[in-house]
């Protein structure tokens, strides 16, 4: 059993524990992580049609930008991607007769959640944010151009089998690091990060470079499955300058 001694030493432990992290709010963080050349990383999917005014607008996505501005200038390896629908594509409500936005259907491959239409090749809605400032970016992956399958991660379609070649790039480009940032964090984004995790890399989520839609509790089941997977949930601060 503690003596009093020992609890009030302990209590005086936890009391500067506090003072440190009041005073110094980042004394007790863990060192920054500064990205070499064997990190990557993903912006997904920031486009206008994602972005207020968009048809599909995921909720304050345009703060991503500058964080993700921001964060870019600390990696020499970044690879874009864009959802790159042809017209009447399966996943949009409008193609099934009687259907709503955000209403399900089974497919072949399973459950799809049908959107908007959004992110058909060629329109304005389709394009980067303007505001993107990375120019260092190498290769941009569009996915979902094949009309009868939808692709959420930048790695693999949704049939769990047709690759964009990604991993292949990476793996050639000899990154073992992967950090994502981008929209939305419960779809595209998480998506993204547990086929990197199936494919062998370190895998990062940027929080708050993200945004979700968090439809019908989605966003806490998507950080739930991604910690299952080994997903590390970082803040943008955490990433050495």
């Amino acid at each position: 059993m503690l003596d009093r001694s020992q609890i009030l030493a302990g209590l005086g432990t936890i009391a500067g524990t506090a003072v440190m992290a009041t005073v110094f709010p980042h004394a007790l963080r863990a060192a920054a992580i500064k990205p070499d050349d064997a990190s990557a990383l993903l912006v997904i999917d920031v486009q206008n049609c994602f972005l207020p005014g968009g048809s599909l607008a995921v909720k304050d996505g345009e703060q991503v930008v500058p964080v993700i501005n921001r964060i870019a200038k600390n990696f020499a390896n970044v690879v874009m991607t864009q959802d790159w629908h042809t017209a009447g594509h399966i996943s949009f409500a409008s193609s099934h007769a009687g259907k709503k936005p955000f209403e399900t259907v089974d497919l072949p491959y399973g459950k799809q959640v049908l959107w908007p239409d959004h992110c058909v090749q060629g329109t304005d809605g389709a394009s980067l944010s303007k505001d993107l400032a990375v120019p260092q970016a190498a290769l941009i992956i569009r996915k979902g151009f094949h009309k009868d399958v939808d692709s959420y991660s930048a790695f693999t379609e949704a049939d769990g089998k047709t690759t964009t070649g990604l991993a292949a790039y990476l793996k050639a480009r000899k990154v073992k690091r992967l950090f994502v940032a981008g929209l939305a964090t419960d779809f595209c984004v998480a998506w993204t990060a547990l086929d990197a995790r199936k494919a062998g890399f370190e895998t990062y989520v940027v929080e708050d470079a993200c945004r979700g839609i968090d439809a019908q509790g989605s966003l806490a089941k998507a950080w739930a499955d991604m910690a299952k997977a080994g997903v590390k949930r970082i803040q943008s601060a955490d990433i050495a300058a």
